[in-house]
């Protein structure tokens, strides 16, 4: 199973203080259920005929979920609608998944929102990504992680992630949307 980052990545997350995240299709690892994880990390271990690591890989995931709790950090989030739309699991995976996201989304250091299916936007991303303060951008492609460090391309990535803030929905309307979502599973 492929690590996000490498071996960078205890170090950057301890010492990042903003994370900006976009996601179009998956909830970020940092507000993953195991049950959720270890469905989509299955997934592309199979796809990838990757080496099965997969309890050590949720763990290790499960463990960084920590910083969601360290002083000092903030959690800005945009996910497209289809994210929470997106199985992983069966639909009580899913439905534990989606009630991951309310809670977390109550804590003061995340602000999280759900850009809806049928709106206008000024900006189309080709991928998710990450940043990380201003120091590094981290795309995951299914065969390889992607690390932009030139600060004129960051900076770019921070505009793309201001325009999808603009037409993301947040607080009650996205409670509303991720509650109506998970409404539907049943």
């Amino acid at each position: 199973m492929k690590r996000v980052l490498g071996i960078r990545a205890p170090t950057l997350y301890e010492e990042t203080r903003l994370f900006r995240i976009y996601e179009h299709n998956v909830i970020p690892g940092l507000f993953q259920t195991p049950d959720y994880c270890a469905a989509m990390l299955s997934f592309w271990s199979r796809f990838l005929d990757a080496p099965n690591d997969l309890e050590e890989a949720v763990a290790v995931r499960m463990e960084r979920q920590r910083i969601l709790y360290q002083r000092g950090k903030r959690f800005a989030v945009v996910l497209e609608e289809q994210a929470l739309r997106t199985w992983f699991g069966d639909a009580d995976t899913q439905a534990n998944q989606l009630d991951r996201l309310l809670t977390v989304m109550s804590l003061p250091t995340v602000a999280l929102g759900v850009i809806p299916l049928m709106v206008q936007r000024g900006a189309v991303p080709s991928a998710g990504f990450w940043m990380f303060d201003n120091q590094l951008v981290a795309l995951e492609t299914p065969t390889a992680s992607i690390e932009v460090t030139q600060p004129s391309e960051i900076e770019l990535y921070g505009r793309m992630f201001e325009n999808l803030h603009q037409v993301a929905l947040y607080g009650k309307p996205a409670r509303d949307l991720i509650t109506r979502v998970a409404s539907e599973l049943a």
